[in-house]
């Protein structure tokens, strides 16, 4: 029944800034969206249980080390991006060999656009724990946005080794590499797709890049096989990310401005497309201003 319902309910006109950065006109599309996902009651009563248990005078050191990391984990996927921090520098001030803590803010500082800093951090959780797989994928996406592509094609295909039947782990490979040349990007990108599971959902996005698939085709589709109102948000999130990035590189900027928007519309904080979305139009309007 939600799949009848979302199929109904998901399309909308609409109208994309006409004015663009670009000679290539704005376009209007049919494009899904849906209501900004509410953020997980459960998660809030888990930070008040978590703030009464650190009142606690027998705590030791790693125990309140843990919570604070646990806390900061809650409020980071609510959105509290400055009480997340607070949190996770009391714990790696517990415990310095946190590698998990030093990943989240290697995040945080990329968002900040301060790139050496969340290097610094990376490599701090690298150093912990080499096999720390997701410390490559942000050290890699901090070196993208950091202008450091040749830096972060290597992280990625580092990402990639450990699991290349991955479309996301694909997609951010392909990104850094067409930072440098599209074309050879284009050709690596067909090669990695071989190793895909083409009936998952998220193969749709390396169909998109690749030309196999048009836009209006992959937004027909996007809700196929979702089974909660939260799945399809996510899914929304990643797709209007993705597509951002299509048309930013084909120079159609209004109209990624409006993906990028749109990603952030779904208020699924704890996903790296809604974060790096903000990021994205920061960047773009410093770019304009400048």
């Amino acid at each position: 029944m939600i799949l009848k319902h979302l199929a109904l309910a998901s399309f909308a006109i609409l109208s994309l800034s006409a004015c663009q950065a670009t000679t290539k006109p704005a376009a209007i599309i049919n494009v899904p969206f849906t209501a900004p996902l509410a953020s997980d009651f459960r998660n809030e009563i888990a930070i008040a249980r978590f703030s009464e248990l650190l009142n606690r005078a027998d705590l030791s050191e790693e125990q309140q080390a843990k919570l604070y990391y646990d806390r900061g984990v809650l409020f980071d996927s609510l959105g509290m991006t400055t009480l997340s921090r607070i949190d996770f520098n009391r714990a790696v001030k517990l415990k310095p060999d946190l590698a998990e803590v030093y990943n989240f803010l290697g995040i945080q500082h990329t968002l900040m656009q301060q790139y050496e800093k969340a290097y610094e951090f990376f490599d701090s959780a690298l150093e912990l724990d080499e096999e720390h797989e997701y410390a490559y994928l942000n050290r890699g996406i901090a070196l993208y946005y950091g202008d450091r592509a040749m830096l972060a094609k290597d992280d990625f295909k580092t990402f990639l080794q450990r699991s290349p039947n991955d479309p996301y782990r694909v997609l951010w490979l392909y990104l850094a590499q067409a930072a440098q040349d599209k074309t050879a990007a284009i050709a690596a990108l067909k090669a990695n797709a071989a190793a895909l599971d083409e009936n998952e959902w998220a193969y749709q996005l390396i169909a998109l890049y690749v030309g196999d698939l048009s836009e209006k085709a992959f937004f027909s589709g996007i809700a196929d096989g979702v089974s909660s109102q939260q799945e399809y948000a996510q899914r929304l999130c990643e797709a209007y990310f993705y597509l951002a990035k299509q048309h930013q590189a084909a120079g159609e900027l209004s109209i990624a401005t409006d993906y990028f928007k749109l990603a952030l519309a779904t208020n699924v904080h704890e996903f790296i497309e809604y974060k790096y979305a903000r990021l994205e139009l920061e960047l773009m309007a410093s770019e304009s201003a400048g």
